[in-house]
């Protein structure tokens, strides 16, 4: 297979699954690693990509942001062992806020029925999981709601959260790295994450492996802001070694 004809089959991957990564790439193509570099370097360079840290995505999908329905069948299975393990992080009484994202979502909905935890959330998905819980005291932060992540932003929530100081924060973010930090799409939505980020003693961050090297337009924050990290295995261990090396623990399930 020629160079032209290598690139424009991993020109349509990154199309179809939205992220293509080198070494695989280099596997299923028979080639190296570096010339794979070369292909992404040069569709990069045409403006058909995005480098991202070990692969590459499609240009514009800095800017893209699925629906709340695509999220939620994403990595289903990673998210739930993430949401799972984020259980064991809940404080035995005291409060918490749950940021907006899926598997930030799925951890409300794994909360036992015994816990009599405050909860803030500005995610309504996030609420309407914790609405009926018998023992939650649950505080719905207001704003405009967006309509693709069912999220409340702008200064009504900024305000709130200004307000308060809970015990841990569950964070969910579109992409992580060491090099940009936390990243989403959407410029009020990192806002308030920050502002959430900001009103917590500890801070955790549940993020399937996928995100990793992903980065968004708006960025609220940084690895170094994260006490902890829950993803799954497929991050790879010596990214999780240097993650932890800057002072983030990481929990690979």
């Amino acid at each position: 297979m020629y160079a032209p004809e290598r690139q424009q089959e991993i020109l349509r991957l990154a199309r179809d699954g939205g992220r293509v990564d080198v070494l695989s790439l280099a596997e299923e193509f028979q080639v190296t690693a570096e010339t794979i570099r070369r292909d992404l370097k040069a569709l990069d360079r045409a403006g058909l990509v995005r480098r991202v840290h070990g692969g590459a995505i499609p240009a514009g999908a800095l800017d893209f942001e699925p629906d709340l329905a695509e999220r939620e069948s994403t990595a289903a299975d990673e998210k739930d062992r993430i949401a799972r393990a984020a259980v064991a992080e809940l404080p035995t009484e005291g409060s918490v806020i749950l940021d907006a994202g899926t598997t930030v979502a799925r951890l409300a909905g794994a909360i036992p029925l015994e816990s009599g935890l405050t909860v803030v959330t500005h995610g309504l998905p996030v609420a309407a999981r914790l609405a009926d819980h018998p023992g939650i005291q649950l505080h719905l932060i207001g704003g405009r709601v967006r309509h693709r992540t069912r999220a409340a932003v702008d200064a009504w929530a900024l305000r709130s959260y200004g307000e308060i100081r809970a015990d841990v924060a569950f964070l969910a973010a579109n992409g992580f790295s060491a090099a940009a930090g936390l990243t989403t799409p959407d410029l009020a939505e990192a806002a308030v994450k920050r502002a959430a980020a900001n009103a917590a003693r500890r801070v955790v961050l549940l993020a399937d492996s996928a995100k990793h090297g992903q980065e968004h337009f708006a960025r609220f924050g940084s690895l170094a802001d994260v006490d902890l990290l829950i993803t799954d295995t497929g991050l790879d261990p010596g990214e999780a070694e240097a993650i932890e090396q800057d002072g983030t623990e990481v929990l690979r399930v």
